[in-house]
């Protein structure tokens, strides 16, 4: 058995107990700090740091009883975080110092930002934390800790939007509890895009379950798609990139022109994304939206539901080095008055979904966006 100080996500049982896999009945808890040590949130991230910092006293919570197993799924979980074990000295609350081990981050990985709440995170990040850590734990033994690392964003993107469509309700009466019945469900695959396969059976319109079926789906988070048009100008900004899938599929023109387009980051709202977006994409600042509606792109085959907008702004320049960077994204606009553009769908010019079903509504909205 061994003992650990917790500082930081793991104080929240629920997380914890997702970590482990079973309940915690087999723990036994105290309250303690740790003294000259303070803790930090990460900047840029929902996760703390604990930092040596005189005089200072790190509280958490001091756990006892864990077996091999749990230290084995703990390192697991947060080797993906880059954090390894410490002996450290520890005090309880009737004075008691005990030595635990704890979990510190690796020199120089993480930068410190102002000091971290436990309350604060349990409110703001807590339920997105557990939803992603399901998926994390899901691959413990079947693929290594880096490989979580690698892709810690688009995990918690995709738990984002996990918790998004779990209040995409429109009335329907059938309760998935009582009519939808999983045999097996298993994650099969891990990347900037997830991949999960169901035996699933489903009541039929007859009111009789059906067969077990064998079903994958492609994970992804939400997405944003943004078309930004000039009222004034009666013109709108397109965007250009590379599609690896389009190439892929042996489409000779991999080269898409699309409208504004990216993935819901955890934290963001719908429309906050839609004016990041247009802004390191395209490098414009728009001045509001008209949202056009939300649905799932593909729904027999991914996850991912499109919020659409059209963004209204001055179009004034064009650009050949839009997107980030980091991102691999190597964009360029173009800007093309309305009745060119709605010439080009007529067509068949345009080859991306969501910039025909923008056209289709601009088309139907113009004359009020303009007067």
């Amino acid at each position: 058995m061994s003992d650990l100080f917790f500082y930081g996500t793991l104080r929240h049982l629920p997380l914890l107990e997702c970590v482990l896999g079973r309940t915690l009945s087999h723990l036994e808890f105290s309250r303690a700090s740790l003294p000259d040590h303070a803790v930090y949130g990460v900047k840029a991230e929902a996760f703390p740091m604990i930092v040596e910092q005189k005089g200072s006293n790190a509280e958490g919570v001091l756990v006892q009883g864990l077996g091999s197993e749990d230290l084995k799924r703990l390192a697991y979980y947060e080797g993906g975080f880059e954090y390894d074990l410490s002996p450290q000295i520890v005090e309880q609350e009737d004075g008691t110092r005990s030595e635990a081990r704890v979990f510190y981050p690796e020199p120089g990985l993480w930068s410190p930002d102002k000091l971290w709440s436990l309350g604060d995170w349990v409110r703001e990040w807590a339920e997105v934390v557990v939803v992603a850590a399901q998926e994390e734990m899901a691959y413990y033994g079947k693929v290594d800790a880096s490989a979580i690392a690698r892709n810690f964003s688009p995990i918690r993107t995709r738990a984002w939007a996990k918790l998004a469509a779990r209040k995409r309700q429109t009335g329907d009466a059938r309760d998935t509890e009582k009519d939808v019945i999983v045999q097996s469900h298993k994650r099969a695959y891990i990347n900037y895009f997830g991949v999960e396969e169901l035996e699933v059976q489903h009541r039929q319109h007859d009111g009789t379950m059906g067969p077990v079926l064998n079903r994958s789906g492609l994970m992804q988070g939400a997405a944003v798609v943004v078309l930004p048009y000039d009222p004034v100008r009666d013109a709108v900004l397109l965007v250009e990139q590379f599609r690896a899938p389009v190439f892929l599929i042996d489409d000779p023109e991999p080269w898409m022109w699309e409208p504004v387009a990216g993935m819901i980051d955890p934290g963001e709202t719908p429309e906050q994304t839609a004016y990041r977006e247009a802004l390191e994409e395209a490098h414009v600042t728009l001045d509001s939206l008209e949202y056009a509606g939300g649905a799932y792109s593909s729904s027999g085959s991914s996850t991912e539901y499109v919020y659409l907008y059209v963004g209204l702004g001055d179009l004034v320049r064009t650009i050949d080095n839009g997107g980030l960077a980091s991102e691999g994204e190597d964009i360029r606009t173009q800007i093309m008055p309305f009745d060119t553009f709605m010439q080009k769908a007529d067509n068949n010019e345009f080859k991306d979904l969501p910039l025909l079903l923008l056209a289709n509504w601009l088309a139907r909205h113009r004359d009020r966006l303009r007067g």
